[in-house]
């Protein structure tokens, strides 16, 4: 199939599923995911980069898909936060966030979930200052970040233990 005039045919991975999708020249990753294929966890909030909603993974690196155009993301792997759980099960950063109420209203919650577990990727075991540098691209305007901080730090807790057992 030949694309038309102005879209693009790309191919992507989006929480393990295969997609190939037709898309426009100025689509963005977070319209992809959320009009088209109707990933709604990942949300709008600036439209300009600064508050972190919409975080998600590109190759494994958090990206602001309000930021990125759909076509650059061909060929690569993309995480939403609607990948995180595994088989009806929270992730323990999920979890953490329940558990310590490291949420208010919550629409900032999948954008700092996608950026703490890029963290933890990368840094299994970070400091508070590292937790704080990480996050520093996610706004929240209600909880005053201290429960996120220790939600952060008590997922990296039982992902260890996890590990160790």
């Amino acid at each position: 199939m030949k694309p038309s005039s102005g879209k693009h045919l790309i191919k992507l991975c989006i929480n393990n599923e295969d997609y190939e999708i037709e898309v426009e020249d100025n689509l963005t990753l977070l319209d992809l995911l959320r009009d088209r294929l109707l990933l709604t966890g990942t949300k709008y909030g600036c439209g300009e980069g600064e508050c972190g909603a919409c975080t998600v993974l590109v190759d494994g690196v958090p990206v602001n898909s309000c930021m990125i155009l759909a076509v650059k993301v061909d060929g690569c792997n993309v995480l939403t936060v609607e990948g995180l759980s595994q088989d009806g099960q929270l992730h323990p950063l999920q979890r953490a966030f329940i558990d310590v109420g490291a949420l208010q209203c919550g629409y900032c919650t999948p954008g700092m979930l996608m950026s703490a577990y890029a963290l933890l990727q990368k840094n299994p075991n970070p400091t508070h200052e590292e937790i704080k540098e990480a996050m520093s691209g996610n706004l929240c305007r209600c909880t005053g970040y201290q429960n996120i901080f220790k939600a952060i730090e008590q997922a990296a807790r039982a992902i260890k233990k996890y590990k160790e057992e």
